[in-house]
Parts: structure tokens; C-alpha cells; sequence
């Protein structure tokens, strides 16, 4: 086995080694399906931007995804088509040119879409896609755009919801507050994907208002408007000035919003609506951030929603040490460079809440500068946890990125993904589509437990510590009742992972109940060939649907986390480790996503995973068993 496993290793670390770019990163592309190709053509199209040669490619590799009975899927094991993908889709082929109406692939899709209900049951927010394109008759959206000028001090206001809602709301205030639209000579008729054609016609609500809860929660935002005390005209021009500051004041280097797709292409529609010409500089300098950071797949141009080299580089040069590869080697030291380059000195949203604090943090995106995450912090400073010893420069960067943790530990004792204290429940009374991955950023399993990990090994604070032993305490009171725990950023098996490596970090036992429990679980849901696989139906369901095949990825976080446990090699160790090395996995399975964005509309697929965790797994088990 050992031969195997060094094999292996060096099979992956070979890889790593031609793969990094000249800058010290790894741009692995970041995969979420056809969904950002889809709007990409639309957004050319509608800013009338001939790029042929660019929408060409995107249309070959939306055909290539398609199902034989003319769907779109959002992973592989999906029950049936999706038809939110599948609507898109048929949109953008249609808007492009380069697909007939009456060509056989569209006229599969169209079916698909009359039977499962059409248009008008699409996801919310591809409804305000097809609004603003013209398509669609603007829901009636019953939050007012005054919102944005309520002070962080009220009860609800803009700063209660996740720097990821901010960034697709604010746009969509702008948007719905005007009914905005814009259709080109080249845009197509959607009218016959309607079931019934005065379905196109009548206005439904953006959510529905009949609950008493959401009728308490709107009142209450609605009064809070009302005591700012202006005139309403004066306050109306104010909060849509204030809402286009918002988003200009949060565009990147490279153009985009946030460094997201969605709040890019939600701003340009916005800017457009506020009277920007679709020349403006803005405008333009938005669409070239969206095409850099385009990639290929399997030869096919994919537009990603952002960029993940941050967050590749740091588990990489993170996973090379670990498996023995010294900092000072070009490879590590080429990278730690660049994830010191990419540490935020400007403070972001997050300092709303954290007043006090000096930035220090690290966000997912290349482009990152003011969005920035805790588990990207964690990861950068694994990553320079030895130069920090040694160079007064990354000693400096790793107190500033200490610190800046240390303070983002929510008052429930847990860490969240991106704010501190952006947890007001009462936000989930809306029954927005996803609300539950939108509208708030509380304290997660996963996030809590990396944390916590990070802490343990590498600043040596343990659970006797008041800062850790509010975070255990938080951990230990959200662990499921099967002894898995959920993991906001990949479901059951990688929460579950997070968690009993964080808390092992800080010095819980492996013999406590909690963790005994989870290790239980995850040997009973070992699959016969030694691996692991779980579904992205788990997010829909919100319980553990096994998929049916072994993944790399979840085999590594299963193994990682058994190893991590135990003090030798188990019979369930040895047979996880077997999988990795005999490479035997179903082909589909590499490009299965392995994280959830959004529960039944996003998932995330980053092509990183496929090395980086088996490595680190493979890595650890040699600590395990020495010299065996």
C-alpha cells in the first residue's frame, strides 16, 4: 500500500507542479453549470456586442450539456431535467441566432418546458431575468427601494442581509422600482412557453404577502421608511442615488460587482436603468470583467460565476506542506507570494458590524478586494502559518488576519461565511426562492468547525480557551441527530468533516459521544468499493441521499476525518485509501459538483477538489501509519 499511496502523492503533486501559472497561482476552473453561458449571451445581445466568435463557442457547449430528452440538468443524478437550466437555455440559443426555433434540439427543449408547467414556473429570479429582457411582465415586488436608506441602527435594514443577497438585491430595488426592460430587434418571442397566453399578461407578486408573519415583517420595514420623515419624492431620489452608490462603490478592478456574475450582469441592467447609456465605461468595463473569467472545460468556454484562485492557491500551498514539501521550495514559495498579495488592506461591509476592526482577511476571487470570507482566511493563513515565523512581513500579515478572526466569531458563540452577527431569522419570513442560502449569513457547521481547526493546530489555543469553547459549545448543540453535521458550503459529508476535525483541533477527544457518533455514521455509509458519495439532492431534502457511486472528493473528506479520529488505520481507513489510490471511479464523477450555492438552483463544481483533498487525505494517512 505504501508504494501506492507515494505514487499517488507524487502523481498529484506533479500535477500541481505543471498546473500553477506563473504568478504562484492555481486557476482552477470554478463550475456551475450553463446557467452563467446562458445570461452571458443574453447580456451580449441585449447590449447589442457582436462578439460571434465568443457567443458561438458558449452555444457549442450549451448544445453539448444537453439531455436526449431535451433538458438541462443541474447534476447528474437529478431525478429530471431542471426547468429553470432548461428555460435559459432555450432563451439564449434563441437569442444568439445560431439555433432554429424548429431545429430538433430546440423543439425538445421547448416540450420539456410546456410539460413541466412553462415559463411561469420558473425560479424567481430567472423571472427578473426575463423582465428586464422583456419577456416577462415585472412582478410586483412589495419591498420599496427606500429601504436602502434605513440606518444600520433599525431593526431591519440593508445590512441585515448577506453581502451576497446585498449584491443581487440592491440591483433588483433599482430594477422593480421602475419596471425596467430592454428588447432588441434580435430578441425572440417567448410567448408560446406559456401554458395559457394570458398567463404572459398578468402581474404576480414577487412573493406573496397573505401570511401574517411576511404581512409584520413588510409593515415593519414600511414604517420604518416612514419615520425617516422626508418628503417622499426627496426620499425616493435619495435611496435610488444611494442604491447606484451601493453598487458602484463595490465594483472591482476588473469591473465586476463583488467579483459575482449575477450582481454584474444584475448592475448593468440597473445602471441602464438609472439612464447609463450601454456604451458607459461602467458598463462596458463590467462585460470585459465577465468575459476574463471565462474558462475552458473539456475544450468547451465555460463563463464562471467568479474566480476561486485564491481559494485554490491556499489549499494547494496548504496541502504540499502537509504532505512535506518544504515553504522554501519554488513551488510554495512562488504561491505563498501571491496569497500574501492578495490580503485585503480596504474595508468592506463587513466592518458595519465589526466597527473597530482593521482589515486583514483574504476573499475567494482573484479580483477580491473588499468582499472578503472567513474560510479563505483561515486557508491563506495555514498557508503562511511557517513564513509567518520566520519573515517579519508575513508575521504582520498573519497577526492582522488573526485578528481580524478572532473578531468575526458571531455573539452565538459560532463563525459564519462572509459578517459577523448577519443572522436576524425574522428575514426568513419572506418566502423568497433559496431565501435560506440568500437572505442571511449565519453561523454554520462547516465554517464554525474549520475555524475551530485552524485555531487548534495552528495557534495552539485549545477548548479551554473562552473564544473555543464558545465555538464547541455552538458546534456540539447543531450536530444532527444521525451524528452528521451540516455543511453550509457541501452538504452532510463535509460538514461533518469540518466539524469532528475542528473540534479534535481543540483538544475534544475523539472518545466524546458527538464524535464517536459521527464516526459511526460515516462508516455506515461507506459504499463496498471503499468510497463515499453523496447527492446534491441532500440540499433539497435536507437529509443525507447517498449518490449511488463513490466520489474523490467526498471519499477524501470521509477518510480525512476517520483519520484524523483514529490512532491507527481502521479496516474503513485502509478501504477509503484503496479507492483513492486503485483510481477506479466512475467517470462522472469528477465532474459531479461538491458544493451547494443554492439548495435546488446552484451547485458548485470547483475542479481543484479532484487533487487537493485526496492528496491531503493520502497525505495524513501517511502520518498515520509511519513507517508501516
Amino acid at each position: 500500500m505504501k508504494h501506492r499511496v507515494d505514487a499517488e502523492i507524487d502523481r498529484i503533486a506533479n500535477q500541481f507542479m505543471s498546473d500553477q501559472l506563473d504568478d504562484g497561482s492555481w486557476s482552477y476552473p470554478f463550475e456551475t453549470g450553463i446557467s452563467t453561458d446562458s445570461y452571458m449571451i443574453i447580456l451580449l445581445r441585449t447590449l447589442e456586442i457582436n462578439d460571434e466568435d465568443f457567443i458561438k463557442e458558449l452555444v457549442a457547449g450549451i448544445i453539448h450539456n444537453q439531455q436526449q430528452d431535451g433538458s438541462w440538468k443541474l447534476y447528474y443524478d437529478e431525478k429530471k431535467g431542471n426547468l429553470t437550466a432548461t428555460a435559459e437555455a432555450y432563451y439564449a440559443l434563441l437569442y444568439s441566432g445560431y439555433q432554429d426555433q424548429h431545429a430538433g434540439a430546440i423543439e425538445a427543449a421547448k416540450r420539456f418546458i410546456l410539460a413541466n408547467g412553462g415559463i411561469r414556473q420558473v425560479h424567481m429570479f430567472t423571472k427578473i431575468m426575463l423582465a428586464m429582457t422583456g419577456q416577462y411582465e415585472w412582478p410586483y415586488f412589495p419591498i420599496p427601494i427606500e429601504m436602502v436608506l434605513l440606518p444600520d441602527s433599525f431593526p431591519i435594514n440593508l445590512f441585515d442581509l448577506s453581502a451576497y443577497g446585498r449584491a443581487n438585491i440592491v440591483p433588483v430595488l433599482i430594477l422593480a422600482d421602475s419596471g425596467f426592460s430592454k428588447k432588441t430587434d434580435r430578441s425572440p418571442d417567448l410567448s408560446h412557453l406559456f401554458q395559457k397566453r394570458e398567463d404572459r399578461f398578468s402581474r404576480e407578486p414577487f412573493f406573496r404577502e397573505d401570511q401574517g408573519d411576511v404581512r409584520s415583517l413588510l409593515s415593519l420595514i414600511r414604517r420604518s421608511i416612514q419615520a425617516l420623515k422626508d418628503l417622499p419624492e426627496t426620499l425616493h431620489l435619495a435611496a435610488l442615488h444611494r442604491a447606484e452608490q451601493y453598487m458602484t462603490d463595490r465594483v472591482e478592478p476588473d469591473g465586476t460587482f463583488n467579483n459575482y456574475f449575477s450582481s454584474t450582469f444584475l448592475m448593468i441592467f440597473a445602471l441602464m436603468a438609472r439612464g447609463y447609456l450601454k456604451t458607459d465605461p461602467l458598463i462596458t468595463h463590467a462585460v470585459q470583467g465577465l468575459k476574463a473569467m471565462t474558462c475552458r472545460i473539456d475544450g468547451n468556454l465555460h463563463c464562471q460565476y467568479t474566480t476561486a484562485s485564491v481559494w485554490n492557491t491556499t489549499l494547494i500551498s496548504y496541502a504540499l506542506q502537509e504532505a512535506g514539501l518544504p515553504h522554501t521550495s519554488n513551488a510554495v514559495k512562488k504561491a505563498n507570494q501571491y496569497i500574501h498579495s492578495r490580503q485585503h488592506d480596504k474595508y468592506g461591509d463587513w466592518a458595519i458590524h465589526a466597527p473597530n476592526l482593521a482589515p486583514g482577511c483574504w476573499g475567494f476571487a482573484d479580483m477580491n478586494t473588499i468582499h472578503p470570507d472567513i474560510d479563505d482566511t483561515t486557508a491563506a493563513l495555514r498557508a503562511i502559518r511557517t513564513l509567518a515565523i520566520e519573515q517579519d512581513e508575513y508575521r504582520k500579515a498573519w497577526d492582522r488576519g488573526v485578528d481580524w478572526l478572532v473578531a468575526m466569531q458571531n455573539s452565538d458563540g459560532g463563525w459564519a461565511a462572509f459578517e459577523k452577527n448577519v443572522n436576524k431569522k425574522l428575514l426568513n419570513l419572506l418566502p423568497v426562492e433559496g431565501g435560506k442560502d440568500l437572505l442571511i449569513d449565519p453561523s454554520t457547521d462547516d465554517l464554525t468547525g474549520r475555524t475551530l481547526e485552524f485555531f487548534g493546530n495552528d495557534t495552539n489555543l485549545d477548548h479551554q480557551d473562552p473564544m473555543i469553547k464558545r465555538g464547541v459549545r455552538w458546534l456540539l448543540r447543531h450536530q444532527q441527530k444521525n451524528g452528521s453535521w451540516l455543511g453550509r458550503w457541501g452538504v452532510y459529508i463535509y460538514g461533518t468533516w469540518a466539524a469532528v476535525t475542528g473540534l479534535i483541533a481543540v483538544g475534544i477527544p475523539s472518545e466524546h459521544p458527538a464524535i464517536k457518533k459521527a464516526l459511526t455514521w460515516l462508516c455506515s455509509i461507506q459504499n463496498p468499493d471503499g468510497g463515499w458519495g453523496e447527492s446534491c439532492t441532500s440540499d433539497i431534502e435536507n437529509r443525507y441521499v447517498p449518490l449511488g457511486a463513490s466520489t474523490r472528493t467526498h471519499t477524501a473528506w470521509a477518510l480525512d476525518t476517520l483519520i484524523t479520529a483514529e490512532a491507527e488505520a481502521t479496516p474503513e481507513i485502509e478501504q477509503g485509501v484503496t479507492f483513492l489510490v486503485d483510481g477506479k471511479e466512475e467517470e462522472w464523477t469528477t465532474s459531479y459538483p461538491k458544493g451547494r450555492g443554492m439548495a435546488g438552483a446552484f451547485y458548485l463544481n470547483y475542479h481543484s477538489y479532484e487533487y487537493v483533498f485526496p492528496f491531503l487525505a493520502l497525505a495524513h494517512y501517511k502520518n498515520l501509519v509511519g513507517d508501516e
